[in-house]
């Protein structure tokens, strides 16, 4: 049981280092990202309740929709909905960068708990390739969710507003296709390659712009401070 938690939860352990490290000017204090993981965790519950009622009830006959509303769409907003009423007005949410943290970190949280279920129930066989696909893609969408989240934060009010819808339908658009490609019999495999590495360079292009963000807000709150003393 203790090996097959070390599997279930080091791939997620090991991306949130990832992005916490990359971060280039203060640390997040580790309590709140902590906090994120574990509402993050939490969430898997509801959704997982409700997603076994939606195919009990067989809600929806196609495939596609059922992907796309029980999987994709729930998924992402529960994630989307406790990063804006946990996080996105916390006083710790000072830095553009911040939001790919908490995205990452509460997407990690459900992965998480998600992975240790499927491989309680099927076995470690797949553990490597969980921690290649389910569990980086989650990862990747949390990133970029987060990354909107911090623009919308630290941008003007009408345009916040944007920012905070595009935080929801971009991860949920990567999220419907990455479930799109797994559904597609013979090629999945052979389409799911290109498509990840697309997610990787597409969600550190959002890291990339993030630490921009953030140094050009550290810049003009250091020449608001000059011109202060002046």
């Amino acid at each position: 049981m203790f090996i097959l938690l070390s599997v279930a939860i080091a791939p997620a352990l090991a991306l949130l280092s990832y992005f916490y490290l990359r971060k280039d000017i203060a640390k997040e204090p580790s309590r709140l990202l902590l906090h994120t993981f574990i509402y993050g965790a939490i969430i898997t519950f509801p959704i997982l309740f409700i997603q076994h009622v939606i195919q009990e009830e067989q809600v929806f006959t196609s495939l596609f929709l059922h992907h796309a509303i029980a999987t994709s769409a729930l998924e992402e907003f529960f994630k989307w909905l406790i990063l804006i009423v946990a996080i996105y007005k916390h006083v710790e949410f000072d830095d553009p960068y911040d939001g790919i943290l908490y995205g990452a970190s509460v997407s990690l949280g459900f992965a998480t708990v998600e992975n240790i279920l499927y491989l309680l129930n099927f076995g470690m066989d797949e553990a490597f390739l969980r921690a290649l696909l389910p569990v980086s893609s989650h990862a990747l969408f949390g990133v970029v969710m987060g990354y909107y989240l911090g623009r919308a934060k630290f941008s003007a009010s009408n345009q916040a507003k944007y920012e905070v819808f595009y935080a929801f339908i971009a991860p949920f658009i990567l999220h419907i296709t990455y479930n799109s490609i797994l559904i597609i019999k013979g090629v999945d495999l052979l389409l799911i390659a290109p498509f990840m590495l697309f997610l990787w360079l597409f969600g550190l292009s959002k890291v990339k712009k993030a630490h921009i963000l953030s140094r050009k807000r550290r810049f003009e709150q250091h020449e608001y401070f000059v011109e202060k003393e002046i």
